[in-house]
């Protein structure tokens, strides 16, 4: 009878213990699906935080220097602002020892501005009412993200272009400030910085370049901009144009400047879209340098060919700042954007269906070529990712109006269409003045005759009018624009007798045929 009491009472515990264990799991699995160790963790982290802020009352903001992820990113412009901010005040400070310097204009080339350098902190107050905060700021950099587990990453490896580590200002300042620093100290700040940045302007002239990035498989082509400080001399002052559409382009500007209340009215982005048109030497390029001068912009000049994909067309349009004028020369000549694109000939000879054998893949020739089309060239000029951003201006320039697509250049694209003409009589006496300093002449009524007989861009005019030598004064420059003008007027007879002449001998041809049948 014992040894079956016993039995029976280790049978009994092992159930017991045998339901313990299935309780425990079910409960454990059930503790898993409510994430028991994320609460607890959250409840251990709630109160070292406020044991944390006991011991350091601090808070911080960082502001970085790039807004947006690791592919599409553009320069944040409170970053440039604390910047602009921190240099008007840091480099009369004996407390700051490092400092980093920059090219500004104003003063020459010979001036700096100089802002703090990885590392620094310094210390600046603001007073509010009866209450004087002070806070701290301090400067560092990070290297740039990177998207392939190390190596080059996006911006290129092996030979691509390397990036700039990414910079950072961060603000200190005490818990109980809060208010005050966040409500009243940074919009100050942003403000002061934005009047130092119009002091310390630098006008740049970017272009985009092509790099190349062998980090990976497919050898990838990134676009990236490239600038250079802006110094082009050209105005509406010395552009040779009719005085009367020279005052309508400069009023149009003056209202699209302004116009940042308008365009949020009516719903639309605030840019705007020039088209610039005519033959050779007519003052295109010089026309956008005017319009940058006047309006204080810098500008990007596209090179399309070198864009790889419509994603780097975006990207790059991105990465432009407002205030700026966004030009593609030459469209036309750029890209084929309305017919279908021939494949290379290396894909022709290589197809297989002429006999040749395909090469291995790892011997054909990376394609590098420009995938732009023109629906994402529309969706750069007015899509969705046109009002990123504002303040901007779209030029375009051809030779040949007529060679574009209609839906490239309609309203609400190329919203003024400008015609850059051949010189005509009131843009010759405007260079008269502006080069021989002279507003009468005795040989103005022979120019003005010839210049309405034939054709003569404004270029070719001014370099005429320009002096060659000491000897050169007003009379020998006109008398060489008026034999400029004869030869240009005798070369535009022969041309048309010449196509007489062959049009009578097609003629004659064309009997003699008749007669033999």
């Amino acid at each position: 009878m014992e040894s079956s009491s016993a039995l029976l009472g280790g049978l009994n515990s092992g159930v017991v213990l045998s339901l313990i264990a299935v309780l425990w799991t079910v409960v454990w699995q059930n503790l898993q699906r409510l994430q028991l160790y994320a609460v607890v963790g959250r409840h251990v982290s709630r109160h070292a935080r406020r044991l944390t802020a006991l011991v350091d009352p601090y808070v911080s903001v960082t502001i970085a220097e790039f807004d947006g992820g690791a592919r599409m990113t553009r320069r944040s412009d409170a970053f440039d602002e604390v910047k602009s901010y921190l240099s008007s005040s840091c480099s009369r400070r004996h407390d700051v020892r490092h400092l980093r310097a920059e090219p500004a204009i104003g003063a020459g080339l010979d001036r700096l501005v100089l802002s703090m350098s990885d590392g620094e902190e310094i210390a600046d107050q603001f007073t509010d009412g009866d209450v004087t905060v002070t806070v701290w700021w301090w400067a560092y950099s990070m290297p740039p993200p990177r998207s392939d587990g190390g190596g080059g990453g996006y911006w290129g490896g092996g030979g691509g272009a390397v990036q700039e580590n990414r910079r950072f200002y961060r603000l200190f300042f005490l818990d109980r400030n809060r208010d005050i620093v966040i409500d009243r100290y940074l919009p100050r700040v942003r403000r002061e910085g934005r009047a130092v940045m119009v002091a310390n302007r630098q006008r740049k002239l970017y272009t985009n370049i092509a790099t190349h990035s062998w980090s990976d498989s497919d050898g990838l082509v990134r676009s990236a901009w490239s600038h250079v400080v802006f110094e082009h001399p050209k105005t509406f002052d010395t552009l040779a144009m009719d005085p009367a559409r020279k005052k309508g382009i400069m009023n149009d500007l003056t209202m699209f400047k302004n116009g940042k209340d308008y365009y949020k009215r009516v719903g639309k982005a605030w840019k705007r879209g020039y088209l610039l048109y005519g033959p050779p030497g007519t003052g295109k390029s010089a026309m956008i340098a005017a319009m940058a001068n006047y309006l204080d912009y810098d500008i990007y000049d596209i090179e399309l060919t070198s864009v790889h994909s419509n994603t780097d067309l975006r990207k790059l349009f991105i990465e432009t700042t407002g205030k700026s004028i966004i030009v593609i020369e030459d469209i036309d000549c750029s890209l084929d954007l309305t017919g279908a694109r021939k494949k290379k000939k290396e894909e022709d000879e290589y197809s297989g269906d002429g006999g040749a054998p395909k090469p291995p893949p790892g011997m054909m020739k990376k394609d590098t070529s420009s995938k732009v089309t023109l629906s994402g060239l529309l969706n750069f000029i007015d899509g969705l990712w046109s009002a990123c951003g504002g303040e901007r201006i779209i030029v375009f320039t051809t030779n040949h109006v007529d060679k574009l697509d209609p839906a490239l250049i309609r309203r609400g694209r190329m919203d003024k269409h400008i015609e850059m003409s051949y010189c005509c009589f009131e843009a010759f006496k405007f260079l008269a003045k502006t080069y021989l300093d002279v507003d009468d002449h005795e040989l103005f009524g022979v120019i003005g005759g010839l210049l309405s007989e034939v054709d003569i861009t404004p270029a070719d005019v001014a370099e005429n009018l320009t002096p060659k030598s000491m000897d050169d004064n007003a009379d020998t420059c006109l008398a060489e624009l008026v034999k400029a003008l004869e030869k240009a007027k005798e070369d535009k007879a022969k041309g048309r007798n010449g196509q007489e002449e062959d049009e009578d001998e097609d003629e004659d041809d064309d009997k003699k045929v008749a007669e033999k049948k």
